[in-house]
Order: structure tokens, then sequence, then C-alpha cells
């Protein structure tokens, strides 16, 4: 199998911010060098960079750009950072760990507020290189903790890319299944294209090609019926959020999963790290769910689909209540049934 690769990465040498311009994949590799905060913001944006780890990492190298080149007084250095927070967290409104990093960036800042410029940009850029390292070390503790619950001679589905295309490391949902095929535990994977940005059949079927995973790319709708067939063993996803009573808001068509699974009894197993968790939610409905371009929507291909008159409903993301969901896996272990309580003990586990 090939080691999977680093979407992200600081060049010392340029001075910049690397990362794999995933617009372009399957067909091409892309490197973008993000050397200003409004290249941050538009590769952000534009989904360029997507993944809610990733995205955690992306946020915390972006305050260091947004404030590495100022010299001026400390006034106008808060100033600066303040604004620099403020549009990274005008980005993309789901994923938490975007927040988390900007929250820890906050923290950093706090603690040496008395150092000098220097010191202040250096204790940011190792904040973002530490985020970085935490999350790729926290993708194969999940990946090793998922993989335990998968039996031999499984076929499992998966929606969107939760690979190391959305993390770094090896991955959440997507890890797992690189450490069950690599344990001879799995058989298939049936991956969901994932309308309407085809993350799935672009991103994740890339990935397990490149692994030498076998699987097979289907349109979101046969999901259900694959699993009433009997054809799936698992359905495996990621997470952008997590609600403290265990709400999970992931890729929209992530609940449709989940009612399907339910009926056909098919264990629902979410994989994320506990920076995805957001405890200031109380449950799903405190959520802010993403609304993107129509146009993602009525185009395919930079082709029109949809007659000119026609308008469209274009969520990122929807949010599964907990009922639904058999387990989540992170760092620390495994959630069952994941409930209030349940949650906020697993999180204070040290």
């Amino acid at each position: 199998m090939n080691e999977p690769i680093k979407p992200i990465y600081w060049d010392s040498e340029d001075d910049c911010l690397v990362i794999l311009d995933q617009r372009k994949l399957p067909e091409n590799v892309v490197w973008l060098r993000i050397k200003t905060l409004d290249e941050l913001e538009d590769a952000i944006i534009k989904m360029a960079i997507r993944g809610a780890p990733l995205l955690g990492v992306a946020a915390a190298f972006g305050v260091y750009i947004g404030i590495k080149d100022f010299e001026g007084s400390k006034e106008g250095f808060n100033a600066l950072f303040e604004n620099t927070l403020k549009r990274i967290a005008s980005t993309r409104p789901t994923a938490v760990n975007l927040f988390a990093a900007l929250g820890r960036a906050q923290e950093v800042v706090n603690i040496v507020a008395d150092a000098d410029l220097g010191e202040l940009k250096a204790a940011i850029f190792e904040m973002a290189n530490a985020i970085l390292k935490e999350e790729e070390e926290k993708s194969y503790s999940i990946a090793r903790n998922g993989a335990r619950l998968i039996e031999f001679g499984s076929k499992i589905l998966t929606h969107c890319n939760t690979g190391a295309l959305a993390v770094g490391g090896i991955g959440t949902a997507l890890g797992v299944v690189y450490q069950a095929f690599k344990d001879g535990k799995v058989d298939m994977v049936y991956v969901d294209e994932t309308r309407p940005l085809l993350q799935g059949a672009r991103l994740t079927a890339w990935e397990l090609s490149s692994w030498g995973i076998p699987h097979r790319v289907i349109v979101d709708s046969a999901a259900a019926s694959l699993m009433m067939k009997g054809d799936v063993n698992y359905v495996l996803v990621g997470a952008d959020r997590i609600a403290r009573n265990g709400d999970v808001a992931n890729k929209i068509g992530t609940l449709s999963l989940a009612v399907a699974a339910h009926t056909f009894e098919v264990p629902f197993i979410v994989a994320a790290p506990l920076s995805s968790f957001d405890l200031s939610a109380a449950d799903g409905t405190r959520i802010k769910i993403e609304e993107r371009d129509e146009e993602e929507v009525l185009t395919c291909g930079g082709r029109r689909i949809a007659p000119k008159s026609s308008k469209a409903y274009n969520p990122a993301f929807d949010v599964t209540p907990a009922r639904f969901v058999t387990a989540i896996v992170t760092e620390k272990g495994l959630i069952e049934m994941p409930d209030k309580s349940k949650i906020s003990e697993h999180v204070a586990k040290r």
C-alpha cells in the first residue's frame, strides 16, 4: 500500500503554506502556495482545501500568515490579529475545528501578551505546527481504534471524503478503512459519489485507488438498496461538528445514510477527533449549517444541467440525531450509543 499523501505543509524556504488543490483531483495534482490571507480565504471558501480537521490546520497557519509580516506597535498588532481571526472565522461556518484553532491562537496571544512581536509570531507559528502534528497523530489512533470494530470479510460504505485529504495523517473514517484493509478485514468499499461536488467519486476513490483498496463508486441514492440487499456491513462517516448530546453534523446526505442504516440494521459509525466535538452546542439544532452557491447543484462539470429558470437549495451539511449513531470512534477510544453523559465522560478522559 502506498503511504498517504500529505495535503498541507509549511515551506520554510519559500515562507509559505503549501496545500494540495483538491478541486483539481483526480485529473491533476496541483499545489497552491499560500502567501497572503486573501489567498487562504479563497482556498477555504472555494474548497481547494476542505475537511474539518484540515480546516483547523489551515486556520492556524492562516493566523500566522495574517500577522507574520507586521512591523509596528503592539496596539497595531492586536488590531491586526483580531481582524485576522474574524476574517478566517467568516470563511466556512460549520466545521468546529476551524474555530477551535482560532481559539487556540487567541489563548497563545493571551499567554504571551507581554512578549515582543518576534516572540508572538514564533508562538503562533509553533501552535500551527503543533495542531498539524496533533491531527496527524490523532488520525492514526482513530484508525486503529475503529479497525478493531470491523470484522473480517466486511463491505463498508462511506460518504464524502474522510481520508488524508481531509485530515492529514491517514484520515478519520477512511483511515479506519485503510487500517482495517491492512489488517485483512475489508473485501469492498462502496463510495458514495457525494453530490454536488463529488468528493467521494473524485477524492475518496482517488485515495482508495492509490492504496490499492477494492472499491466501487455508487450514486448516493443507491446506498439504501445496497443495505437492504445485505451488501453493506458498516457505514463509516466523518463529522464536521458533534454536539454535546451526540448529534452529528456532516456532509449533506449523511442523515439519509443513517436512517437507511437504522432501518436495515447496519452499524452506523462516526469517526472523528475530539477537536470535532462542540460541547457548547447542546444539540444539533445549535449547529449552523452552511448553505453554498446554488450553481453547484444546477451545474456539473461546468455545464448547466437544469433549466435556466430553475433554482436550487444547497446545504453543505445535515445533522444526524444521536439515536441513529451506533458508535463514535475518537483518538481516545469508542463511544457506543452516544449521549450527553457518555460524551462528557469520554472527553474528560486523559
